[in-house]
This record gives structure tokens, sequence and C-alpha cells, in this order.
């Protein structure tokens, strides 16, 4: 089965196969995801709001100039992991006339940079070359590092592919960023992340049709993906492996199948039985939030990480912690919802995976805080009554007393400022007439509603003077 990774044909990232000692023919060095980079922007996966007919990227492509007549254009990438901006880069490079030469902003410095922008110069001048420069992660440059590059920027040097996952208007440098075309890259969908695999399967330079996968596999693999199409082929490279290493060698040249064993084994993560838009995505959550209301902060927490394994929206697991926070909480622990609100801000802030550790955080706390529906079950029972047709007009006391002709009316005669009053109560009607004495928040002994119990009743005692 050693062949199977040896398909690496037409491929331009130095994997040509060489004979092994055994006779059979070795490895290449590229991984899949190497071998399977498009040679073309037809190949590309997704991002197609970037590759209509006569877009700035199809021109660059193409070794026109996207921009105007000066001379082909800069380009800055922004996008999450694994959705193309290498890709793209080197797409760009195949152009006639142009030679590819990357770095790293992790790795390069001011004179790495200088060296290349002599280089591409003299490359254009002597050979009519344009050299593509491919800078990855563009916001680890500092200020006088991207400085650097704008003369190859501004006399067009050369062709300036930057990538970054993060937002260049924050991380890339006025003058530089003015001077060049900003494309932002999308994740890219199950759908792209399927179709890729199934592609790697069967081309030549992937696995040359030797395996099939199983939905469940495919699946599996989508999954843990999350839209990163590198992370998808190394996944799938690892999960065949792992079938041809279970295949027995009578069957050396039939077809074999990656089954989800096979990729939980290659992965070490088993599959999330998780449906995102079925049953599961609802009984999971379900379960989440009855295990915060049960003040069982380990289940609680169980179901939060199976959730997040799965892949949920986290934005869609803090808004259901926001709602348990006020709903299951409520004034027994008024914090709680201060912390659930943090929560839902910190996970838009800062994402994943760092998003799990407030979110955790957040479950702890209103799973082992005590707990009161008392003001959920009062606005139902207020929101019943007005359905009901209770609540027949406003006392005219409490009417608005500040335009032209109310006090003719009536409105604001006989109200006492609260103010005013010993402690600030002032014992007077506020409900209409029909909904006196009716009461819709009853504190439970729980927490801090039991303090709030005691000062209700006096409140109440004193506003209806009993």
């Amino acid at each position: 089965m050693d062949d199977l990774f040896a398909q690496g044909h037409g491929n331009d990232d130095d994997d040509t196969d060489e004979p092994s000692s055994s006779g059979r023919t070795a490895a290449p060095r590229s991984p899949l995801a190497v071998r399977m980079r498009p040679r073309t922007l037809d190949d590309v996966v997704g991002q197609q709001h970037l590759l209509g007919q006569g877009s700035p990227l199809r021109q660059l492509a193409a070794g026109t100039d996207a921009l105007g007549p000066a001379g082909p254009s800069s380009l800055i990438l922004w996008g999450p992991p694994g959705t193309g901006k290498t890709t793209l880069a080197h797409v760009i490079a195949k152009g006639k006339g142009r030679k590819f030469v990357e770095l790293s902003a992790i790795t390069a410095g001011v004179k790495d940079v200088r060296r290349v922008m002599d280089e591409a110069l003299t490359a254009r001048d002597l050979y009519k070359t344009t050299t593509v420069l491919f800078l990855d992660e563009i916001h680890r440059f500092n200020k006088a590092q991207q400085d650097a590059l704008l003369p190859g920027v501004e006399n067009r040097w050369v062709v300036l592919v930057a990538a970054t996952t993060e937002n260049p208007s924050f991380s890339v440098v006025s003058p530089l960023l003015s001077r060049s075309l900003l494309l932002t890259l999308k994740p890219l969908t199950e759908a792209d992340i399927e179709g890729l695999l199934q592609r790697a399967v069967a081309d030549e330079r992937g696995l040359n049709g030797k395996v099939e996968l199983t939905a469940e596999a495919v699946a599996h693999l989508v999954r843990l993906a999350g839209g990163d199409a590198r992370r998808a082929l190394t996944a799938l490279e690892a999960a065949a492996g792992v079938a041809f290493g279970d295949a027995d060698d009578a069957a050396a040249d039939s077809l074999v199948t990656v089954e989800l064993k096979h990729t939980e084994r290659a992965l070490d993560v088993a599959a999330v039985r998780y449906d995102r838009a079925g049953d599961q995505h609802y009984d999971v959550a379900s379960a989440f939030i009855k295990s915060v209301r049960g003040s069982d902060v380990d289940a609680a927490l169980h179901y939060l990480a199976r959730m997040l394994e799965a892949g949920e929206d986290p934005r869609f697991i803090a808004r259901r912690i926001v709602i348990s926070a006020a709903e299951d909480v409520g004034m027994a622990d008024p914090t709680a919802l201060q912390t659930a609100v943090a929560a839902a801000q910190a996970v838009q802030l800062i994402g994943m995976p760092e998003g799990r550790i407030v979110l955790a955080e957040a479950v702890v706390h209103l799973a082992t805080a005590p707990k009161s529906n008392a003001a959920y079950m009062g606005i139902n029972k207020a929101v019943a009554d007005v359905r009901a047709g209770l609540g027949n007009g406003i006392p005219a006391h409490l009417r608005d007393a500040h335009y032209p002709g109310s006090k003719q009316l009536g409105h604001g005669l006989g109200y006492k400022y609260a103010h005013d009053a010993p402690h600030s109560v002032a014992s007077q009607q506020y409900p209409p007439d029909d909904l006196v004495g009716r009461d819709y928040y009853e504190p439970t002994a729980n927490g801090a509603e039991r303090d709030i119990a005691v000062r209700l009743e006096r409140l109440r005692k004193i506003i209806r003077g009993n």
C-alpha cells in the first residue's frame, strides 16, 4: 500500500517520486495538502465572491493589472487559516514572466525584505521578470519592517501578496494598506470541505482513487476541519494511512474504505453525535440548560464541551447562558446576569478556542448559584393579566403633568414625591384600580432573595398603607 502516498504527479512543490531500496516508489516529500494545491483559480475551493470574471484576482493571475496600466497590484488577503491565502499567492505567481518568493513574518527581518527587493529590481530590469512576494502573517511585522516593504510596493518592483488572520486596519501600517488591494476571505463551507475531500480522494495528485470514504467518515472530517482546507486534507491523509494499515496485504490492489473508526484513531478525537440542524442540537442544548438549572455543574460542563466539540456556534451558547441567568438564577444572585453578559461580550471579542474558558466560568457561576425563577414568573403573570384586559387606566396622580392643560384634567394632583418621604418610600396607589393588591413578584428564600423578601414585605406595607 506504500504507493498510495506516492501520487504527486505534476506538482510544482518538489514531490517527485524516487525509487526506494525495496524497489517500491517512495512517498513524496510534500503532504497531501501541498500536492492538492490548486494550479489555477478555477481549481480554488470557495471564495467565489472574489473569483468572478473580470475580478482583480482574475486579472492579476492572468498577468494584467487590476488597478491600472502602471503595473501589477499588491494584495492583502485577510481571512481565517486554511481559506486559501497561500494558494492564491501561488496561483498569481504562475503567471507568465513571474517568479515566486515566500517570506514568513515570524522569521524574516528588514534585511531579508531589502534583499528580496534588490533581487526583484534586478530581475525586473535585466530579465523582465516580476517577483511575487508572498509574506505570511504580515501582522507580526512591526512598523519598521512593514515600512521596508513600501519602496518595492510603491514602485512596483514586486507584487506583494500579504496574508493575515488579523484585521489589517489595526495590524498593517496605513501607507502600506493604502497602496494595496484588501480582499477578505471567508471560511469554507461544509459543502466546500466535502467537495475538497472527494476531489483529493479521486485526483491523481491526491489519493488517486485508492480509497473510498463512508458518509460517517466524511461528516467527521468535515466537522473537525472547521472550515480549514489544510486541516481537512491533513486529517484525510492521516485517516487513509490508518485504513491502509488495517487493510490485508493480499488486497493491496483493491479499494480501501476509510471508515469513521479510522478517522477517530488518526485524529484521536471521538466523533460527537451532534446534528446542529436536527434533534441533537436541541436535545444537547436542552440538557445543558436543565443541568445548569438543576445545579449540576459537572453535567453542565459536559454538555458545554459536547456543543463546543461539535462545532456549535459559541454565540448561541452564550445567548442561552444569558437567558438562563435571568430565568433560572434571577434575583437569587443578581451578579449571575452580569457574568453571563460579560461572557457573551468576551466570546465576541476573543473568539475560540479561548472563548471556551469564558463560557465555562459563566456556566460554573450559574450552576453553583442559588436559583430563583420568581422574576421570570412575575413578568409572566403580569403579561397574562395585560392580555386578559386587566389594568384599566392609570391613576390620575401618576399621569404626565408637564403639558399645558394637564392640571385641569387632574393629572399629577396629589402625587407624593418619593424622595420627600421617610426612607424615600411614599404611601400612595401605583397600579390601576383593578390591580390594587395584586402580587406578581414572590421572592424565594434562596440566596439574595431571602433578604429581598424581608425588604419587599416592608415596602408593600408602607406603599399600600397596610
